[in-house]
C-alpha cells in the first residue's frame, strides 16, 4: 500500500437538502443534522492528499448496468419533494471527468459485469447535497456511478473491487446513502432499536477481515433488524462498492450520530 492511497468512504447524505434549511420546518430539531454536516465538512482534511477526482455512487441512481456519467458539466437533479423553495435553488457546479468515467466503465466491464456510460446524467441530491459540504468550492471533478438495478450485493462488491486500482491514482471513491433508511420508522420509536442493532452488526461486519467482511456484507439481509432498517436496500448498497474497493484495508466507523430517532453511521476503508 502506498502512503498516498486514497481511502474509500460510505457516507450518510442526510434527509433531502437537510443541511441547507431550518429542519424544524420538517418537524425536527434545529441542530438535527449539525454533527453530520461537521463530519462531511472535515472529510477532505483526513485524506493523505487532495483527490484528483471522485467517484460517487449514489443511492438515488439505478440502471440495468453499472453506468457512469461522461457529462463534462453535470446538471442539477432536484429529486426531492416538499422542501422549502430555496432548496431548489442550490447549485453545485463541479466539473465532470469524462475520461475517468469511461475508465470506470471499462474496469467494471473487464470484471465481467455489465457496464455503460451516459452523456447526460447530472448530480442527484445524493451527490450535490453532501458535496456542497465536502468540497464547497466545487473544484474536485466528480463522476457519478449508478447502482445496478437488481441491487445484488455481491455484484456491487465485485464492482468496487474492480475500481480499487484507482485509489493508487489519487481517486476518492465515495458511496452516498444511509446506514438506516426506513422512511416509515424515522422520527418514531420504531426506528430506535432496529437502527441500534443493525448499526452494531454493520460496524462489526465492516471491521472484519477478509473474507468474512465480504461474506457478511454479501448476505447483509440475514443480519438482525436488516429489513427493518432497509425495507428496500438502495441506500445501503453503495456501501458494498466502497467495501469492495477497500479490499483488505482496515474498515472503521469514523462517524456516528442519532438523528430522527435512528442511529446513522459513516464507514471508511483504508
Amino acid at each position: 500500500m502506498t502512503s498516498t492511497r486514497m481511502p474509500t468512504f460510505f457516507i450518510p447524505h442526510g434527509g433531502g437538502p437537510c443541511f441547507f434549511m431550518d429542519w424544524r420546518a420538517m418537524g425536527g430539531r434545529i441542530d438535527e443534522w449539525d454533527k453530520t454536516a461537521a463530519f462531511l465538512r472535515g472529510m477532505i482534511a483526513t485524506l493523505p492528499e487532495r483527490p484528483k477526482g471522485v467517484i460517487v455512487i449514489s443511492g438515488h441512481w439505478e440502471e440495468p448496468a453499472f453506468t457512469t456519467s461522461t457529462a463534462p458539466h453535470p446538471d442539477m437533479i432536484f429529486d426531492y419533494y416538499g422542501f422549502p423553495p430555496q432548496t431548489y435553488q442550490l447549485n453545485y457546479p463541479a466539473p465532470g471527468a469524462p475520461d475517468l468515467a469511461r475508465r470506470v466503465a471499462d474496469l467494471i466491464g473487464a470484471a465481467g459485469l455489465p457496464a455503460a456510460t451516459t452523456p447526460s446524467r447530472g448530480f442527484d441530491h445524493g451527490v450535490f447535497v453532501p458535496f456542497l459540504l465536502i468540497d464547497p468550492e466545487a473544484v474536485l471533478p466528480i463522476v457519478p456511478l449508478s447502482l445496478k438495478r437488481d441491487l445484488d450485493p455481491e455484484d456491487h462488491l465485485r464492482a468496487g473491487a474492480a475500481l480499487a486500482p484507482l485509489r493508487d491514482e489519487g481517486i476518492l471513491i465515495v458511496g452516498s446513502g444511509m446506514s438506516f433508511h426506513n422512511m416509515r420508522a424515522f422520527r418514531s420509536p420504531a426506528a430506535v432499536e432496529p437502527s441500534r442493532v443493525f448499526d452494531a452488526w454493520l460496524t462489526d461486519a465492516v471491521a472484519a477481515k477478509a473474507p468474512r467482511r465480504w461474506e457478511s456484507l454479501a448476505h447483509w439481509d440475514k443480519a438482525p433488524s436488516a429489513r427493518l432498517s432497509h425495507p428496500r436496500e438502495e441506500h445501503l448498497i453503495p456501501l458494498m462498492v466502497t467495501a469492495g474497493a477497500g479490499g483488505d484495508d482496515a474498515g472503521t466507523k469514523p462517524f456516528t450520530d442519532h438523528v430522527m430517532s435512528a442511529d446513522i453511521s459513516a464507514f471508511r476503508f483504508g
